[in-house]
């Protein structure tokens, strides 16, 4: 029988007028009872009919910088600005056009123009120019296709980040790696198919805080959020075994605690309490395999030196990059990495090289060494942050410090692997790095190309909550960037 049906028809009337949507209910179950053998063999299986079409991709490593890197100070080269230095903004209203800014800056007496005070040089056949903050980057650069006309609506950190990582700027929502995990399924019986890192950063201590809904399942059933992985101490809260409790022990008492859950699941058919179920039994694999996961003593000297002194470091995003090979190597499905910091308001010229010098080697060692290991052409990474900033400063201007404050009408995201056409640049921005003068790329747009390279139309993966069809791209005119597909 269809699972969905037989769900609808186990569903007791109790549950169903408690839970108000049976549909939510039978989707859930639809995951967890599949018995198509030509979904995956071990861990949680997708939706029936996942993939859509041929995937080019069947993992992806999400590298977000959140806080919003400067653009002009890393890929977006403005050598004009220099001209305009110190001039102010807000006289130019060709160029601002009215749009809003934030409070942080809305009440200063002018807006003054701050070139970038980095050295930019072109690189690789696309001609692409990077900031001597990124030199690995610039290394690499046949390797990325670069965006620069990413762009949001949101203005400040929270509804931003929130708008990117799940498609709509209040909570609520299920993130990217949920959907990813709802649609795909697992490769993987032993690991989560969607994993979080949040490593240390250099720059700026004062950081907004990363709040877990940001990979949380939102509306999907709770197994699909991200299992976030800590830097210290247990990998995993919880994970071990208390003293004096053995895995055996371990055993007996889960295998109990699943009978009672069945009973409970046999009485009233709530898909949760399966995902209940499913939880403790990953729980319990997991206790051996994210340890070895989180083992690097089989690792090559070479491969440490590659990914830089850091590597060695719990924790650090060199460490971070790492773990995302290792499991990408072992089926999960979605791996992100926050890396905090980037949040230059002021000191662009203290705190940006340090966020620079954190994420830039391990960014070109991880591309390496998955094209090295043959799996860069099937997993898709991609970097960026919320948001950009702005040409003007933020406080005290010296051709030697600035600020930065937020842009969201445009900023960059790189993209390498997965069926992403190497060595490109897309979209092109004013002179003073403020509007989107050619291929605009909003956010949806990007999420969109990113489903797209795993096999799935983002118009049809849907979740029917409260009466609508949700989905993660919203509900407007979105579409893939065909051009930047191989």
């Amino acid at each position: 029988m269809n699972p969905v049906e037989e769900h609808v028809l186990n569903t007791t009337r109790r549950h169903f007028f408690s839970q108000s949507a049976s549909g939510l209910g039978a989707a859930a179950l639809a995951t967890l009872m599949s018995t198509d053998k030509t979904e995956a063999a071990t861990g949680h299986r997708g939706l029936p009919g996942l993939p859509h079409f041929e995937s080019k991709a069947k993992r992806a490593i999400y590298l977000f910088m959140a806080g919003g890197p400067s653009q002009l100070d890393t890929f977006d080269y403005k050598p004009q600005l220099k001209q305009h230095f110190n001039a102010d903004l807000r006289k130019m209203e060709s160029v601002t056009m009215g749009q809003r800014i934030t409070t942080m800056t809305s009440g200063q007496k002018t807006l003054p123009i701050a070139p970038s005070k980095y050295k930019f040089q072109q690189h690789g056949k696309s001609g692409a120019w990077i900031s001597e903050l990124l030199p690995y980057h610039a290394k690499m650069s046949d390797d990325l296709a670069i965006i620069k006309t990413v762009n949001t609506e949101a203005i400040n950190h929270d509804p931003a980040i929130t708008y990117i990582c799940t498609g709509h700027q209040l909570p609520g929502r299920a993130s990217l790696g949920s959907w990813l995990s709802y649609g795909l399924g697992s490769a993987n019986e032993n690991l989560p198919s969607f994993v979080v890192m949040t490593p240390s950063w250099t720059g700026r201590k004062q950081a907004q805080a990363l709040f877990n809904r940001l990979w949380g399942s939102g509306f999907l059933p709770s197994e699909h959020q991200g299992v976030s992985l800590r830097s210290s101490g247990d990998p995993v809260l919880f994970l071990s075994n208390p003293p004096g409790i053995s895995s055996a022990m371990r055993r007996r008492m889960l295998d109990r605690l699943e009978r009672f859950n069945q009973r409970t699941l046999d009485r009233f058919a709530d898909p949760e309490t399966k995902t209940r179920m499913e939880q403790y039994e990953m729980a319990f694999k997991m206790q051996s395999s994210v340890p070895e996961l989180a083992d690097f003593s089989g690792e090559t000297k070479e491969t440490f030196k590659s990914y830089g002194p850091d590597v060695n470091k719990p924790g650090t995003f060199a460490a971070s990059c790492l773990l995302a090979r290792r499991m990408a190597e072992r089926g999960v499905q979605f791996v992100q990495i926050f890396h905090r910091g980037w949040d230059q308001h002021g000191n662009v010229g203290g705190d940006l090289p340090n966020q620079c010098r954190d994420i830039d080697q391990p960014c070109w060692a991880l591309i390496q060494d998955l094209k090295q290991r043959g799996l860069l052409e099937d997993t898709l990474v991609v970097w960026g942050g919320e948001f950009g900033r702005t040409v003007y400063c933020q406080g005290t201007l010296t051709k030697e410090n600035y600020g930065r404050d937020h842009h969201p009408r445009n900023f960059p995201v790189w993209m390498s692997g997965g069926g992403i056409k190497p060595g490109q640049i897309y979209g092109e921005t004013d002179e003073f790095s403020y509007n989107v003068v050619e291929n605009p790329v909003h956010i949806n747009d990007l999420n969109a190309t990113i489903l797209n390279r795993l096999g799935i139309d983002h118009k049809r993966l849907t979740f029917k909550f409260q009466g609508l069809d949700m989905r993660l791209t919203g509900v407007l005119d979105h579409a893939p960037v065909e051009a930047l597909f191989l």
